[in-house]
């Protein structure tokens, strides 16, 4: 009540003894406090609930009796309830005495009762007041947790039924001095608050003088250190385990599923139960990242790097069997992963941020393990292409004015080597769309050759026009196989289409093209005007007395347009 608080206050002051009556109540409950915080954890009183206060016998240590650890941990979180109470309750009575303080002046010479406790330098009495109880906490705790294996054990084990606590009081504190602040507001309108000066309507922080880098809330924490560090680190063993389990030195599989299962099952509990603090939740987020690289080397020591992992001429062999099956792991726990972060409900975005950079690392790994497979089917292909300039297209017009095969034979060696590789590789990976993602890049690499070739060929007669043209769109057909839909491939899907015609078309007609230079670049174009001129007029590649190889090479050692443009001219 702080109309009879403050009327004491104007006793004690009339009598001249102000601040030793103040300084005396508040050591008085920071003693009662340091007496309830070593109650709390008595270890003799916790294990001994029934004989409350009877001695034990000389020399007998005081644990728990094995099967009496479960109600002793009850009792000692009992306890810790009722030890957060009493400290709540006591500093809502400072936090009230320093508000009244901080109010009341003295009606003759109307000064201020806070600036006699604060004149001669001493800080404001809650700071003192809380910097004791803090203080007495850490040591209490300290001496406690050393003598006692229980305790430390139940401590650091239920580190975060600790943590939560502290949090609880915290946040009650702060709740209750903003009540304090708005009952102080709202009923200035007594005979006492008459005389004091109406305080600013924002709730002031609870500490008024406290030294500029003094947090109190990070003092209050400071005495859980030691724990946390502790469950940390029994966090880290906990999600490290069932990996170093299921990678056994010397073995050649990766985990099965259920194995799996069991690991993210592991990373969903540490974080599920880390979530009643952010910064817990932050430093066991960094453990899951510990824990996806730890996955991450453990898959990468099982994968094949051999020559027989690069084949594509036969079946599957063993390395690359093991191979798919590495990626599908790694790309199950992505997923995973990805799951468990999307299911926590206030996971902070640092934490987040954590695991997805481990994901990420996850992910390029798994581009590392397919890309010596990616390498062989990209030659492959650019081997099958370059073969049409072994085919002739120099023929005229059969009879019918049809070609007389649908299509060129290197496109139906193409298309039989893209079908196969697909089913026989591509098609035991799990994850599509990280497989399409490679394939569809490896596809607009084969048309971009087909296109550079096709305009190479020399001499296209009326008859190779129309089995080229056929080619066109078998082509097509071919790279169907690698992506999800051929028109989703963009610019080479473009220029594939718009090539097509430019066959048939004078050279005139070309040169107006609305395609020329937007879709298909202009040095593919002048490629192919080449082909057209007499044969004394030679080819850019002829005339640098290159084979075909080697100017694709070129082309790929030089991707800007200016440079491909300065060599034809």
């Amino acid at each position: 009540n702080p109309t009879q608080v403050g009327t004491a206050l104007q006793v004690f002051h009339n009598l001249g003894t102000l601040k030793d009556t103040i300084a005396n109540v508040v050591d008085g409950y920071c003693t009662v406090l340091e007496e309830n915080i070593k109650n709390a954890l008595d270890i003799k009183v916790l294990t001994q609930p029934s004989q409350t206060g009877t001695r034990g016998g000389p020399g007998r240590a005081a644990m728990p009796t094995p099967g009496n650890t479960a109600a002793f941990r009850a009792a000692l979180w009992t306890n810790m309830e009722k030890l957060m109470d009493q400290i709540c309750a006591a500093c809502g009575q400072v936090q009230h005495l320093q508000k009244v303080l901080t109010k009341k002046r003295d009606p003759v010479s109307h000064v201020c009762f806070i600036e006699e406790i604060v004149k001669d330098g001493q800080a404001d009495i809650l700071y003192k007041f809380w910097t004791a109880v803090t203080q007495a906490l850490s040591s209490q705790f300290q001496s406690a947790t050393d003598s006692s294996m229980f305790l430390k054990q139940a401590f650091e084990g239920e580190y975060p039924k600790l943590l939560r606590l502290y949090n609880d009081l915290w946040k009650r504190l702060q709740q209750y001095s903003q009540n304090i602040q708005r009952s102080f507001n709202t009923s200035g309108t007594t005979d006492l608050f008459a005389e004091l000066q109406q305080m600013e309507e924002d709730v002031q922080d609870i500490f008024m003088q406290k030294p500029q880098d003094y947090d109190p809330e990070k003092a209050l924490k400071d005495s859980l250190q030691q724990y946390e560090a502790a469950y940390l680190s029994k966090s880290l063993s906990r999600l490290f385990d069932p990996i170093n389990l299921v990678f056994p030195p010397g073995g050649r599989n990766p985990p099965s599923s259920d194995e799996l299962d069991s690991i993210i099952k592991t990373i969903a509990s540490e974080l599920n139960v880390a979530a009643v603090d952010p910064d817990l939740s932050l430093a066991v987020a960094k453990n899951v990242a510990k824990t996806i690289q730890l996955y991450g080397v453990k898959s990468e020591q099982l994968l094949s790097t051999q020559g027989d992992a690069s084949q594509v001429i036969g079946p599957l062999t063993e390395g690359q069997r093991r191979n798919v099956a590495v990626v599908n792991s790694l790309y199950k726990l992505h997923q995973s992963v990805l799951k468990v972060i999307s299911n926590q409900s206030s996971f902070p975005a640092a934490a987040e941020q954590t695991v997805t950079t481990a994901l990420k690392a996850v992910h390029d790994l798994m581009g590392n393990a397919v890309q010596p497979l990616l390498n062989s089917v990209g030659d492959s292909v650019e081997a099958i292409i370059i073969t049409m300039h072994q085919e002739d297209f120099s023929g005229s017009l059969s009879s019918s004015g049809k070609p007389d095969v649908p299509c060129s034979l290197y496109m139906k060696e193409l298309q039989g080597f893209i079908g196969r590789v697909m089913s026989d590789y591509f098609r035991h990976f799990e994850c599509f769309d990280f497989v399409f993602d490679n394939t569809e890049a490896m596809a607009q690499r084969a048309i971009e050759l087909f296109i550079r070739n096709a305009s190479l060929i020399r001499p296209l007669g009326e008859g190779g026009k129309m089995r080229l043209a056929a080619d066109f769109a078998q082509m097509e057909l071919a790279v169907a196989p690698l992506c999800r839909r051929v028109s989703d491939l963009g610019k080479c899907y473009r220029q594939l289409r718009s090539f097509r015609p430019l066959l048939f078309q004078t050279s005139e007609h070309i040169a107006s093209s609305p395609a020329l230079g937007e879709v298909i670049p202009f040095s593919i174009i002048l490629q192919f005007l080449f082909t057209r001129a007499p044969p004394e007029l030679k080819s850019p590649f002829q005339r640098a007395e290159w084979s075909i190889a080697r100017y694709s090479q070129w082309l790929d050692d030089h991707p800007s347009e200016k440079d491909r443009l300065a060599l034809i001219r």
